[in-house]
């Protein structure tokens, strides 16, 4: 079996830098090259960088990843969408109109003789307790209620500012280390109580493949600077580095 895991794409409705645009490029390109490429697509959150689906309205500068997730869909993948700290409220577009399993917590996978563990990776960082909160909160029906009563624009907007607060707001080093080595640790954690053989995280942003225990953590790492993403085949792991893979 052949799956591809990809995360943190933070895909954005209004490219407002050069950078966003080449981001959005070569993420359209990847999604271009996958078609009739893998068994499996796992898209591990944070795809987009603000996301809501309301009753008559999907937001339109995502068609183009739209589209081409229809088309590695009609090509015979299976495509598993999986909440992030940026893209989680739903409201049956994906699931019903483009056949995308949607999973907001984990999603677990048995393939290869493998155990597989698939999460986007913000609920199991460490030192971060105002965010915790700040997602319980953020996820009540009756915020999603009270943002859906807003004009879309109005709500983009204000949305838009939410996000961008929270990938702007510094946080130290040591910090970003000990959230980091919390997915780790929660990696580890899943193998040693042999709940997985494999555990793939994202959220971090930082690409890597970590033996442990007799399994292995893997993170997809992200698309605004490292562009990465892992495949896993007949339950090995690589991971590419699709700018890379492009120039060669």
């Amino acid at each position: 079996m052949r799956i591809c895991v990809i995360s943190d794409v933070h895909f954005k409705y209004k490219h407002k830098s050069e950078a966003d645009r080449q981001n959005a490029a070569l993420f359209l390109d990847f999604l271009s090259s996958s078609v009739g490429r893998y068994d499996l697509m796992v898209l591990n959150g944070d795809i987009f960088d603000l996301y809501n689906e309301w009753k008559y309205s999907i937001i339109r500068q995502y068609f183009p990843v739209y589209h081409l997730l229809a088309n590695i869909r009609e090509a015979g993948c299976r495509i598993v969408f999986i909440s992030g700290n940026h893209d989680f409220w739903f409201n049956g577009f994906l699931d019903k109109d483009l056949g995308i399993e949607v999973y907001h917590d984990q999603f677990y996978l048995e393939a290869d003789g493998m155990r597989m563990i698939f999460s986007h990776g913000d609920l199991y960082t460490s030192n971060d307790v105002r965010y915790q909160l700040f997602r319980r909160l953020i996820r009540q029906p009756f915020i999603k209620w009270i943002f859906n009563l807003l004009h879309p624009e109005l709500a983009l907007f204000i949305g838009a500012k939410m996000s961008r607060s929270s990938r702007v707001r510094r946080v130290p080093g040591f910090m970003q280390s000990r959230r980091s080595q919390g997915l780790q640790s929660w990696a580890e954690k899943m193998i040693s109580r042999k709940k997985a053989d494999i555990v793939v995280l994202g959220h971090s942003h930082r690409p890597g493949i970590h033996a442990m225990g007799g399994g292995h953590y893997a993170n997809a790492g992200d698309w605004i600077k490292n562009h990465s993403y892992l495949e896993i085949t007949d339950g090995s792991i690589k991971l590419i580095y699709h700018n890379k893979e492009k120039a060669q």
